[in-house]
C-alpha cells in the first residue's frame, strides 16, 4: 500500500485541552501516531508543554497506526475517511478506533 499526503486520513477534530498541538480542537502537528495498547488506541503525539507546537496551518493527518486490531488498519496504515482525538481512557485517544471482533 502506498499513500501520499493526500491520501492520509485527516484529524478532523481534536478536543484535548493542555496538547502542544491543539489550538482550540485543531491539531497543527503534521502528522500523528495512534499507539496504546488493544482495546485503548491513544494518541502518541500528546505533549503536555506550555510552549505551542506544529504548524501555522492546520493540515494534521494520521501518519501511523499502531493498533493493527483495529477495524480501520491495513499494514499499520489508518484507512479511516478522517480521525477524532479526544478524551478517552487516556488524556488523548483516538475516537474513531474501533476494535475488530474476534
Amino acid at each position: 500500500m502506498t499513500m501520499t499526503l493526500d491520501e492520509l486520513p485527516a484529524v478532523a477534530e481534536c478536543s484535548v485541552s493542555g496538547c502542544s498541538y491543539n489550538d482550540h480542537s485543531h491539531c497543527h502537528a503534521a502528522a500523528v501516531t495512534i499507539a496504546g495498547v488493544p482495546g485503548d488506541a491513544e494518541c502518541a503525539t500528546f505533549i503536555p508543554l506550555g510552549a505551542k507546537g506544529g504548524l501555522d496551518k492546520v493540515v494534521a493527518h494520521v501518519g501511523a497506526c499502531q493498533r493493527a486490531e483495529c477495524v480501520h488498519n491495513a499494514s499499520l496504515e489508518c484507512t479511516a475517511p478522517a480521525v477524532r482525538i479526544g478524551p478517552g481512557a487516556e488524556e488523548a485517544d483516538c475516537l474513531t478506533y474501533e476494535q475488530r471482533a474476534s
